[in-house]
């Protein structure tokens, strides 16, 4: 069982290993009782002593056999810590436990390398100061800069550790909404892994040695030259949903990096081809997200979002002749 104590700065987790027959690295085992941290970061701590087993520090490949009693200062590394920054953020969704933010195209999620300012972490730590106490600002999902829609975060440790475990189990409800390039006939699932492009470190691509990624998609509106699709995510891969609809010859509209070109047929007007042109960031929205509360198990979190304006404005158009 795990207890949790946590404060404004460092969390500390206080916890029993569970029986582990022939024993396994503590490493291995911290990674399945606090799986809200990488099994990288929570190396880094037993290493500096911020991990005590029964009272005494450990190495990251000292054997546990279940019983033992842990304490973890989750204490993140000064050059990794971000700080609050007036962002106006929409939410969409909120509890004591959660909030659903309804994050605009063009804001990042994560602080990179480099790039601690200007992003969706930054600004939920001024919304909520409480937030420093989640690993992440309890953010435990993401959705690329240029995406628009809705994603989930945790306002507490309880929240987060179960929505982590939910995700991981497939059961959170992703719906998106993808105007791709081509017109498709019928919808499809595609079910192919993806992991790291072998010369271009910006992309991910389908790969046999990938990881598993099962994206189910349908027709919600079809044109000329393109495809308004409904997707679902049944797993959460880097660019997933980019990466499948390009794999299978129909990449999103904007979407450069993967092929997504905007294309007209010969008909197609001024105000269509200048609605392409402006739309300057690949056509996916996070359109719904639909959920069982990761804390008291009811009643179901269902949050829908509106197309922003761009998205609208480019529908419009291609509902013209030639679109």
């Amino acid at each position: 069982m795990t207890s949790t104590l946590s404060s404004l700065s460092s969390p500390v987790h206080e916890l029993q290993l569970p029986e582990s027959p022939g024993g396994i690295r503590l490493d291995q085992a911290l990674a399945a009782a606090l799986p809200q941290y990488s099994r990288s970061r929570l190396a880094a701590w037993v290493k500096v002593g911020a991990v005590t087993v029964d009272g005494r520090s450990a190495l990251p490949r000292t054997p546990v056999f279940g019983g033992e009693r842990v304490r973890v200062i989750a204490e993140t590394p000064p050059d990794e810590r971000v700080l609050p920054e007036s962002i106006a953020l929409k939410v969409a969704w909120r509890d004591p436990h959660l909030f659903v933010i309804d994050k605009p195209a063009g804001l990042v999620v994560h602080p990179g390398a480099g790039n601690r300012e200007h992003t969706l972490q930054n600004a939920l730590l001024a919304l909520d100061p409480a937030l420093a106490s989640v690993p992440r600002a309890g953010i435990v999902h993401r959705i690329d800069k240029d995406t628009s829609g809705l994603l989930v975060v945790a306002r507490t440790l309880a929240a987060h550790t179960a929505l982590v475990r939910m995700l991981a189990d497939h059961d959170v409800h992703r719906e998106y909404l993808a105007l791709c390039v081509g017109a498709m006939t019928g919808g499809g699932t595609v079910d192919r892994p993806i992991g790291r492009h072998r010369t271009d470190r910006l992309k991910q691509a389908v790969r046999a040695d990938g990881r598993d990624a099962i994206t189910h998609y349908r027709i919600a509106e079809r044109f000329a030259a393109h495809t308004l699709l409904r997707v679902q995510l049944e797993t959460g891969r880097t660019h997933q949903i980019r990466v499948h609809l390009a794999h299978i010859g129909h990449p999103l509209v904007g979407d450069l990096l993967y092929g997504g070109r905007r294309q007209l047929t010969a008909g197609a007007s001024a105000e269509q081809r200048a609605a392409l042109a402006a739309f300057g960031r690949q056509a996916l929205h996070a359109a719904r997200l639909r959920f069982a509360h990761p804390v008291s198990g009811k009643p179901v979190v269902d949050v829908e979002s509106p197309l922003p304006g761009d998205f609208t404005a480019l529908l419009e158009a291609l509902r013209q002749s030639g679109g």
